[in-house]
């Protein structure tokens, strides 16, 4: 059976073969509970989903090295790594996630909640930052 790779990203659109593209919150979750976590092999998170993201890391993460959620209108790429954990807890399996947003911070948190999940159940804390080549386009 073919196991997905999910990548998650407003803008982004991957060059390499094999990804399945969703653009926000609810078409990841959509997309993670039509095809299950069994069949995925890798997931790709974006932090900054919408315009008033990019605002936040604008106005305030770009300069203060935090991140104000309540400034954020749309789910980002943190909520659906929570969104996994949940899923995670309630015995779903536990699937690779990796993390290709140029936010920093968002990534950062990210990966810390990815990868305290992954210590507290001696899973290999293998939550990273990578570069996926890529082209702009929706």
């Amino acid at each position: 059976m073919k196991k997905y790779k999910i990548y998650l990203d407003d803008i982004r659109i991957p060059t390499e073969d094999g990804w399945t593209v969703v653009r926000s919150y609810s078409e990841f979750v959509d997309k993670i509970n039509e095809i299950g976590l069994d069949n995925i092999e890798l997931i790709s998170l974006d932090h900054d989903l919408d315009d008033t993201a990019m605002d936040e890391w604008l106005d305030n993460t770009y300069y203060n090295y935090t991140i104000n959620y309540e400034n954020i209108k749309e789910p980002t790429g943190f909520h659906c790594a929570m969104r996994l954990i949940e899923m995670w807890k309630m015995g779903e399996r536990v699937v690779d996630v990796v993390v290709h947003s140029a936010n920093a911070i968002g990534s950062g948190n990210i990966m810390g909640v990815i990868n305290h999940y992954r210590h507290v159940h001696q899973l290999p804390q293998n939550c990273v930052r990578v570069k996926i080549p890529h082209i702009i386009g929706k």
